[in-house]
Order: structure tokens, then C-alpha cells, then sequence
């Protein structure tokens, strides 16, 4: 399972790229794995204005749906639109390709929040 160094984490398995002030948030190896083959990626907040830990889209798998919670507060000004014919890309490439979308965060203190991968390992177990 991998879990690049460079990436933020949270203990709802999304993890968080910041580049600037903005974000790229998509769901962890660990996450992808749980939950099996993923047949679709549903996010209807592109263009609203969210605060952390808010659902902001689902994925749904062969066994099961599960929500994605916001890691930080801001407007979501982006979507991957791929995933809407190809969310395999989650299972596979689920740092790279499989990212779910862009966030420009309002409130940079809440980065504090997020887990660095050495405490998201600890948090899964590893």
C-alpha cells in the first residue's frame, strides 16, 4: 500500500495536496482497497462553498456507498470529470489520476488539522 510522504491525510481516508491556496483531495490506497471496485464517483458541489468535514460527493462500489467528507473549508472549483466514465481510476491510480477534486481552502490554520502519513499509517493500523 503506498502513502506518499508529500501528501496530508485524514483520519476519513481523503487525502490533500496543497499547492498555493489551493487543494487537490482525492481517497486513500488504504480507502480504495476497503472498498473494492469502484463503479462511480458522484460529486454534485462543484462551484459551492463548503466547511471542513462536510459530504461533499460519494463513492459507490460494488458492496457499498460511502460519503466524502471535505478535508478543508473553501469552494470547490473543480471536479475530474474522467471519473464520470472512468472511476476504476480511483483503484488504480488513486494518488495520480484518481484524484477527486480541487478545492481553493479559505482557512489555512485548519491545514494543522490534517495528518501527516506517518499518522495516518498509525491510524490504519500500519
Amino acid at each position: 500500500m503506498s502513502l506518499p510522504a508529500d501528501l496530508k491525510y485524514t483520519k476519513d481516508h481523503e487525502w490533500v495536496r496543497i499547492e498555493g491556496d489551493t487543494a487537490t483531495v482525492g481517497i486513500t490506497d488504504f480507502a480504495q482497497g476497503e472498498l473494492g471496485d469502484i463503479v462511480y464517483v458522484e460529486v454534485e458541489t462543484e462551484g459551492e462553498t463548503l466547511d471542513r468535514e462536510e459530504v461533499f460527493g460519494t463513492v459507490e462500489a460494488v458492496k457499498t456507498v460511502s460519503d466524502l467528507f471535505l478535508p478543508l473549508s473553501g469552494e470547490i472549483i473543480e471536479f475530474n470529470s474522467a471519473l464520470e466514465s472512468e472511476p476504476e481510476m480511483v483503484n488504480e491510480d488513486p494518488y495520480g489520476k484518481g484524484w477527486m477534486i480541487k478545492i481553493k481552502f479559505s482557512d489555512e490554520a485548519e491545514l494543522d488539522a490534517l495528518l501527516s502519513a506517518d499518522v495516518y499509517q498509525e491510524l490504519i493500523g500500519g
